[in-house]
């Protein structure tokens, strides 16, 4: 009989690591040519805004498949590719709100993937405790005209880091990096450059996708009376 008609987990097959690292290494070797290129780092153009959003969207294609769990996939990849719009923005200076726009869409769809439950409210303190003065601090800087975008936004950033803590797993530190990368982000953005700020702020994005986008490939959690 199978171990799933039994009610017992079924144990992971050997062969299903090398297939994950199989559909992975696009996401690998996009990161990698992204970092040795640094085509961003130069004048905004189509080229280095497609050097920057392929990792993204080649995640997006790796949770392409049948299963269990299509609906989850199907969330997380809508926030790849809307996130994946989101880094095409912001290589220019100017699209910065419609890049906002798109990895706050981002976001809702991560928030909707995860669920309610379990619930733990107990989380919301602490992330209150650091997300408020923060938020607050980095208004002080921020064009006035900007400043109620940039505050729905993290209200949106802080429910999807409770979201991710009470989920647990991979993404758990998968929403812990988004979010201190997006903190760092908005830091040198507009309150003070920060040393190698871009290096952090991608390095620490794109761990925090493929953690998120891992859990897509995790056997869904048995339920038990």
């Amino acid at each position: 009989m199978d171990a799933w008609e039994e009610g017992l987990p079924r144990r992971p097959r050997f062969s299903a690591q090398p297939r994950l690292c199989w559909r992975l290494s696009p996401f690998l070797l996009t990161c990698a040519a992204h970092f040795l290129l640094w085509i961003p780092q130069d004048r905004p153009s189509w080229v280095s805004a497609l050097v920057k959003c392929l990792p993204a969207l080649c995640l997006a294609a790796a949770l392409q498949g049948r299963g269990r769990g299509r609906r989850y996939r199907a969330l997380l990849q809508g926030a790849l590719l809307c996130s994946a719009v989101g880094d095409a923005c912001l290589i220019w200076p100017d699209a910065f709100l419609h890049g906002m726009a798109a990895f706050a869409v981002a976001h809702l769809l991560y928030l909707w993937a995860f669920g309610l439950s379990p619930l733990r409210p107990g989380l919301l303190l602490p992330i209150a405790l650091v997300s408020v003065p923060y938020s607050g601090m980095l208004l002080l800087h921020v064009p006035t005209r900007m400043a109620p975008a940039l505050a729905a936004y993290s209200l949106v950033l802080a429910s999807v880091m409770w979201r991710g803590l009470a989920r647990g797993g991979s993404v758990r530190w998968g929403v812990l990096l988004f979010t201190f990368s997006d903190m760092v982000l908005a830091w040198d953005t507009f309150a003070q450059p920060l040393p190698h700020a871009r290096l952090v702020v991608m390095t620490t994005y794109y761990a925090a996708q493929l953690l998120i986008t891992l859990s897509g490939f995790q056997s869904p959690r048995l339920k038990t009376n």
